[in-house]
């Protein structure tokens, strides 16, 4: 780890005082030539520890995502897909030595992935989604099928995999809202701002989730406790629907404690079983 700036040059301080040909540097003054040498000094070995350390924590990421026959390896390897490009022969790795860096991000179509291993079938399954201005989304039909040709080509010798590239989850929520009408008004809206804290707060708590990360009610509870307006946030009901095998929506399912997202991703249907009330 790198030293402080400070510390280094008490470090060449005392190596100084030991030198009896330096004595007759002696001057206290900040802006002595021989002091801002040592500053000099310090600052030049300090950057080169710094690079160091960054040199370090690259080499040991690199290590940990490549290593073979792990989750993060694919999904690694799943956010390094570039569409419309070929893999360099016989490797799992591109060959970009003609694109530019902005050719390169344009291909990466594939913003988010997770790998997890499917305990009752023997195969890992690679969530995935795209990217819309700030709104997750599957990849096309054209994209999939050929990140799944890329996937056969890089993955290990016996390996199962599953793609799941699925519209999000829809969650829905009903809440009963105890709010302060010196803030609010009946409808959740701020009377100074003209916002609706309430909605505004879940959206951010679901956006603020990693993806495939747990959706826990009781953390949305917190959140919203903290919603300007609010008094007491009341969950009555939170419920939840993904994509089936069939290709659509299932039934809508009862959320009693957590659920991690089976796309990946959540979004809101809308907020129409939030109801506010002044008082309890």
């Amino acid at each position: 780890m790198a030293r402080s700036i400070q510390d280094i040059q008490q470090l060449i301080y005392a190596q100084k005082a030991q030198e009896p040909a330096l004595e007759n540097l002696n001057s206290t003054s900040k802006v002595a030539i021989w002091r801002l040498w040592v500053y000099i000094i310090s600052v030049a070995i300090w950057s080169l520890e710094k690079l160091f350390d960054l040199h370090r924590t690259d080499i040991d990421k690199r290590l940990t995502e490549l290593k073979p026959h792990t989750a993060r390896w694919y999904r690694s390897k799943a956010l390094a897909f570039q569409y419309g490009y070929y893999l360099a022969h016989d490797s799992d790795k591109y060959n970009n030595q003609w694109l530019t860096d902005e050719q390169i991000e344009a291909s990466k179509i594939i913003k988010y992935s997770a790998v997890v291993e499917s305990k009752n079938e023997g195969r890992l399954i690679v969530k995935i989604a795209g990217e819309h201005g700030d709104t997750l989304q599957p990849i096309t039909d054209a994209q999939r099928q050929s990140f799944e040709a890329y996937l056969q080509e890089i993955k290990d010798a016996g390996v199962r995999l599953s793609v799941v590239n699925y519209q999000p989850d829809v969650l829905h929520l009903q809440m009963k809202i105890i709010y302060d009408p010196l803030v609010l008004d009946s409808n959740g809206q701020s009377i100074a701002k003209a916002t609706k804290p309430v909605e505004e707060t879940i959206i951010s708590y679901l956006k603020r989730l990693p993806f495939n990360g747990e959706l826990v009610l009781a953390h949305l509870i917190d959140a919203l406790q903290q919603a300007e307006g609010v008094k007491i946030p009341h969950l009555v009901l939170a419920q939840s629907k993904n994509i089936t095998s069939g290709g659509g929506y299932g039934a809508f399912e009862t959320i009693e404690i957590s659920k991690i997202p089976t796309a990946g991703y959540f979004t809101i249907d809308n907020f129409n079983d939030i109801t506010y009330v002044s008082n309890v």
